[in-house]
């Protein structure tokens, strides 16, 4: 397993300095232009060795590896080894770690293997994730797994959509609502008013307005195909079986902006890794892969028949397809999508704390500033600092004082589409400072259609039932805490970290050797899928030394959601939101570890520069 602390830094000093490690491998990538098939659409896209498929390239713990990357086209280009602990030199974020790769120049990555698991990597240049630069790594583990298994495939998720990712930007930053094919109609409000009369339709309806907002805000875009290592579901990649062999799938999420709740009906799923690190196993029919998540499940098909393997997008707009058969050329059912979630206005409006001048979009809000409310009216910047610890301002305009607040659970306060909010759970109220124990998980928002349940009452998985196999890191208190609000403005669509872009941020400066504890406030109505590059995230579910170990986490709207990190690698990092568009958008920020122990300090450089560009022969694996 990977070394823990600073050990693991001394781990990586010894192998750079090393002359020869243990296993070495060398492995040529081809970054190329490629045409995109789907049974919607061709498009011209960006492929690995030439191919839609995404490549898989296969590791071995313990091994240093060489990876000549060699750009075919005709811009800058990178690679990204998401979830890889490595010298930050190695990370491949242009602008942070190195400067690129040129048209017609080949790049060499080198640098050890120290732990085991299922990653991905991925272009970090423009929009070249979205338009098709991705791959899966499979790291075998120098000891012995701790599970069986008969055959192990890789199921790597994606969104294509027709239009280019810089036309998509384009398109969402003229308009966020562009790719919303869901959209609000007088049918609905008239639909409301029957259900809950007219002036309570048309109050909920002004609030929305108030908040440049709708109720189907879950998916910013939509009209794209999903896809299944390159295959769409008419393409239907396949992975084969014999009746009653165990079966290991990856599931990788590669999307640009779609979650997908995963299930295989008829198969129960025994997840047993996240993020690549082991967790003790639990079983359940559905699991909500988040975009850039990994999760690892066993299943035991003992039917000699077909299973589909379905992704259906978190907003119920799409459903990826591919499918588990004993015999090439068979297919299962596909199920019709299930109703598609709305948001309600308490997951928007009822968030402590929440800068709704970001929300607003009169602009990026800044602390110390009024605060504009759903109904319209505004809160001068110290009652709004003041709201945690005295009145609370409801949606509605009214205000409800601390005592009462607290003691909701007997009493109850109406919203602004005419409902009662009755016996409300402090702990479970979205936005409320809770890491995901005493109101449910924080990874999804509650009260609202995104709490998904699983196809015929099954168990959906949740943070909360993820428990690390074995601990990484000693279980020790936090040195400091640092709050991150999740920001945006949806109308000019702009997406910030603290109400500030990127380009007009300060980096994030850590200490080595210190342990960081990150809260997570996510004040907009989207899921954020956060990433911090080269340090592992431990994710606080209250499990204590058995937290899970992640690369990705998900805060969901309105939610507060706590990580911790161990600063044991020096150098500098990326931390941002996976959604590309709202990375794109700013919500980025560069994170700067200062100080390094001795040993690490004296690592010699990398040896990169640029070679001749040349096809030689590829180690690396296309997933059939």
């Amino acid at each position: 397993m990977t070394p823990s602390g600073l050990a693991r830094t001394l781990a990586l000093a010894t192998a750079a300095l090393a002359p020869l490690a243990a296993l070495a491998g060398t492995y040529d990538i081809t970054v190329d232009p490629v045409r995109i098939e789907t049974a919607g659409f061709t498009k011209s896209g960006i492929g690995y060795n030439g191919s839609q498929i995404p490549t898989v390239l296969r590791f071995q713990e313990g091994e240093e590896v060489t990876i000549r990357v060699t750009n075919n086209l005709s811009e800058d280009t990178s690679i990204h080894w998401h979830g890889l602990i490595l010298p930050f030199e190695e990370d491949g974020v242009p602008g942070i770690s190195f400067p690129g790769i040129k048209p017609g120049e080949t790049f060499t990555y080198r640098f050890p293997i120290v732990q085991s698991g299922t990653y991905w990597f991925h272009s970090h240049s423009g929009f070249q994730e979205p338009d098709g630069a991705f791959g899966a790594i499979v790291i075998e583990p120098r000891a012995r797994e701790p599970y069986r298994y008969d055959r192990d495939y890789v199921v790597q998720f994606t969104d294509k959509h027709p239009h280019s990712g810089d036309r998509v930007f384009r398109n969402l930053k003229l308009s966020a609502d562009y790719y919303n094919r869901q959209q609000r109609t007088l049918f609905d409000l008239l639909s409301d008013a029957g259900e809950k009369g007219l002036g309570a339709a048309l109050a909920d309806r002004a609030a929305w307005g108030d908040m440049r907002m709708m109720p189907t805000d879950v998916e910013d875009v939509q009209g794209f195909a999903p896809m299944i290592n390159g295959r769409d579901a008419e393409a239907n990649w396949t992975g084969l079986f014999k009746p009653g062999e165990r079966v290991r799938l990856r599931l990788i999420n590669s999307s640009a902006m779609t979650y997908f709740d995963v299930r295989i009906p008829g198969l129960e799923m025994t997840v047993v890794a996240a993020d690549g690190n082991d967790v003790l196993p639990v079983v359940v029919d559905e699991l909500r892969l988040g975009v850039a998540e990994t999760y690892d499940v066993i299943v035991r098909p003992t039917e000699d028949r077909a299973y589909s393997v379905l992704g259906e997008s978190m907003g119920r707009t799409a459903m990826a397809r591919g499918t588990l058969a004993p015999r090439e050329g068979m297919a299962a059912e596909i199920p019709d999508l299930r109703p598609a979630p709305r948001l309600t206005m308490a997951d928007m409006g009822m968030m402590e704390g929440m800068d709704h001048g970001d929300m607003g979009h009169g602009g990026m809000g800044q602390g110390g500033a009024s605060h504009v409310m759903p109904d319209g009216s505004t809160m001068p910047g110290d009652a709004h600092a003041a709201m945690a610890g005295g009145g609370h301002v409801m949606p509605d305009g009214s205000t409800m004082a601390g005592d009462a607040h607290a003691g909701m659970a007997g009493g109850g306060h109406t919203m602004p589409d005419g409902s009662r909010m009755e016996g409300m759970n402090h702990g479970s109220m979205p936005g409320m400072d809770h890491s995901g124990m005493a109101g449910g998980d924080p990874f999804y928002a509650p009260g609202s259609g995104l709490t998904p349940e699983a196809a015929e009452g099954g168990k959906f998985l949740s943070y909360a039932d993820l428990k690390a196999r074995a601990p990484l890191y000693p279980d020790r208190e936090a040195t400091r805490e640092i709050e991150l609000r999740l920001t945006g403005n949806m109308e000019r669509y702009i997406w910030s970290i603290n109400g500030v872009k990127y380009e007009d941020a300060e980096p994030i400066r850590l200490r080595m050797g210190e342990r960081v504890r990150f809260k997570f406030v996510n004040e907009t109505m989207m899921t954020h899928p956060m990433h911090l590059h080269g340090m592992w995230t431990i994710l606080d579910t209250g499990s204590g030394a058995r937290d899970p170990i992640k690369h990705t986490v998900s805060v969901a709207p309105g939610t507060t959601l706590y990580t911790e990190t161990e600063v044991d690698a020096p150098g500098q990092w990326a931390f941002h939101c996976h959604l590309s568009y709202h990375m794109a958008g700013g919500m980025f920020r560069k994170v700067i570890v200062e100080g390094a122990p001795k040993q690490a300090m004296n690592m010699p450089a990398a040896d990169h520069g640029a070679e001749p560009a040349a096809a030689a022969h590829s180690h690396a694996h296309d997933e059939g």
